[in-house]
């Protein structure tokens, strides 16, 4: 079985790219497991964030690494959080920003709009890298379109998804069982093109 770092602290991630990637015989180790620090996300699209990390997990570690970036864009807001997605609250909040921090601040931002014009969309970049100079990563980006609820509802998933509407469902992202979420989410997308990739070439030892 193949062992590759995540390189995030998001536990959240962690459990879902873990269970998604169990049956490829690849064993996922959060970047924590070798103390791995954070590094600047500096980048401006969700591509330059997940390879940042990815060559920062794989330096360090000396695995093949993968780093995903997602994050929420909103039609009303003109695209944001977007990147900032993760951190979207900082301007209100001392310290470190939690999930209904980010999540009230959309709440309150979209207060005023109607229904018609909630629509947004997650997007996930996941990028895989043998090494950390690999010249040719693995770039796949998964999208899954919705809307902005007036208020939260579930307590499955983490970040915006307690306010994620899917409309054929009737449910928001946070109420979905895993398995229907993870077939149908912008990060289940992103990690089956993952996995087709994958499969067409070796990873590293």
């Amino acid at each position: 079985m193949s062992k590759v770092v995540l390189a995030t602290g998001n536990q959240g991630k962690v459990a879902e790219l873990s269970a998604l990637l169990a049956e490829h015989n690849i064993t996922i180790v959060p970047q924590s497991d070798y103390n791995v620090p954070d590094v600047a996300e500096t980048g401006t699209t969700f591509v330059e964030n997940a390879i940042i990390k990815a060559r920062h997990a794989a330096k360090i570690t000396g695995l093949p690494a993968i780093a995903d970036d997602s994050g929420l864009e909103v039609d009303a807001l003109n695209g944001a959080p977007g990147v900032y997605s993760a951190r979207y609250a900082s301007d209100i909040v001392s310290g470190k920003v939690t999930d209904d921090d980010n999540t009230n601040k959309l709440l309150c931002a979209l207060a005023e709009v109607e229904e018609a014009k909630r629509t947004a969309r997650f997007h996930c970049v996941l990028v895989y890298m043998k090494h950390h100079q690999d010249p040719t990563p693995i770039i796949c980006h998964g999208i899954w379109h919705g809307s902005i609820t007036k208020e939260k509802m579930g307590e499955q998933g983490f970040g915006y998804d307690p306010v994620f509407w899917q409309e054929a469902l009737q449910q928001t992202s946070a109420q979905l069982p895993r398995e229907i979420k993870n077939k149908l989410s912008h990060r289940g997308k992103a990690l089956a093109q993952l996995v087709e990739a994958l499969s067409n070439t070796t990873l590293a030892e």
